[in-house]
């Protein structure tokens, strides 16, 4: 059976959540980042909604820590400068800008599938105590349900686009992108969901011998 996250240790994510969002409101603050101060007002209500959640749904200790380094590496990525010289020269960037592989993969694309694959595995633990609720059943990971969580972790990731987009209009200078910038978002949150489920579905297969709770995989 999977281990729900003790009250304990919800207590521990939470501080340490608090703790770096704290920080990283002083720093936006202190450098006149509108647009991270925005963020962090997301950020704040997105906690707001995962406590929801796990009220009713019991989320994994291993989730919520992934879903709080997510918030973490965000943060980082919008807040952090970088020199110039690791881009090339080109001068005033931050994080979110670095090419890890230059003009290939960057670490803005790395963050976005990372955080949509663990939407993805968000969405299957809820879904998994919906069904069990609902039919006192405990579901198996089948590639439909697989497909159905991978969209709607897709669809929490074209959400975020979407508020992006709000805070272009909003907000004078950002470092959201343009349309390329937004399509590769999409890319990696597609590439990140089907890792995801992937391993979410092969390891319910390798443990199909014994029964276990959704939110396990």
């Amino acid at each position: 059976m999977h281990q729900t996250a003790t009250t304990n240790e919800l207590r521990t994510i939470l501080v340490f959540s608090a703790l770096y969002l704290i920080a990283s409101a002083v720093c936006a603050f202190g450098t006149g980042n509108g647009e991270f101060v925005f963020y962090i007002v997301v950020m704040a209500v997105q906690l707001a909604a995962l406590l929801f959640v796990h009220s009713r749904v019991g989320l994994s200790k291993a989730l919520i820590w992934a879903l709080s380094i997510w918030g973490l590496l965000h943060m980082a990525g919008g807040l952090l400068p970088i020199p110039s010289s690791w881009n090339r020269g080109e001068g005033g960037s931050v994080l979110y800008n670095l090419w890890l592989i230059p003009e290939r993969l960057k670490y803005d694309q790395i963050i976005h599938a990372y955080g949509f694959g663990i939407t993805s595995w968000l969405c299957w633990q809820a879904l998994g105590k919906a069904i069990l609720g609902a039919t006192g059943k405990v579901v198996r990971a089948s590639a439909g349900l697989m497909i159905l969580c991978a969209a709607a972790g897709m669809g929490f990731g074209a959400l975020n686009e979407v508020v992006e987009f709000f805070a272009t209009l909003s907000l004078p200078e950002t470092n959201v992108g343009g349309y390329e910038n937004t399509g590769w978002d999409l890319v990696s949150n597609l590439v990140g969901s089907t890792i995801a489920v992937l391993l979410i579905y092969f390891r319910a297969r390798v443990g199909a011998a014994t029964p276990q709770h959704p939110a396990d995989q």
